[in-house]
């Protein structure tokens, strides 16, 4: 646990929340700042800033729950689909320094964008920097 973390609090209990779900690894609960009626973060137990710093069977253990809940969450607010979301890192709009998965439950015409609106002006690659760029992803 981190003594500066919000969600940290929110796992010891020193923090409310309305929590959704939970299990030994992982809790669930609604965003207090939501973009959306049952906006829901889903989040490790154990502190780990980035996605990266997650064990695979944490990892595991989190996407387990989101995948639960995305349809539980869309029929509790009888929405018409879900957008399901990562900020990784300050730059990506990561706000709070603990892994977290939103669940947003998105609405026709509610105004939101796909997720591909995140990004700002898309860059312009070639094939070679396509190329070069998966070939380092690969190692």
């Amino acid at each position: 646990m981190s003594d500066d973390c919000i969600f940290c609090s929110i796992v010891d209990g020193e923090i409310p929340a309305r929590t959704v779900t939970e299990t030994n690894d992982v809790i669930a609960f609604l965003d207090a700042n939501p973009l959306a009626a049952g906006h829901t973060l889903v989040i490790p137990k154990a502190h780990h800033t980035h996605l990266g710093d997650l064990p695979a069977d944490l990892s595991a253990a989190v996407f387990e729950v989101v995948s639960d809940l995305t349809p539980r969450v869309q029929t509790a607010v009888e929405a018409d689909a879900a957008t399901v979301g990562i900020n990784d890192g300050a730059a990506a709009g990561q706000e709070v320094p603990h892994v977290h998965v939103h669940i947003v439950p998105r609405f026709e015409g509610d105004g939101g964008a796909p997720i591909h609106a995140v990004a700002g002006d898309r860059p312009d690659l070639d094939d070679e920097e396509l190329d070069a760029i998966a070939e380092t992803i690969r190692g």
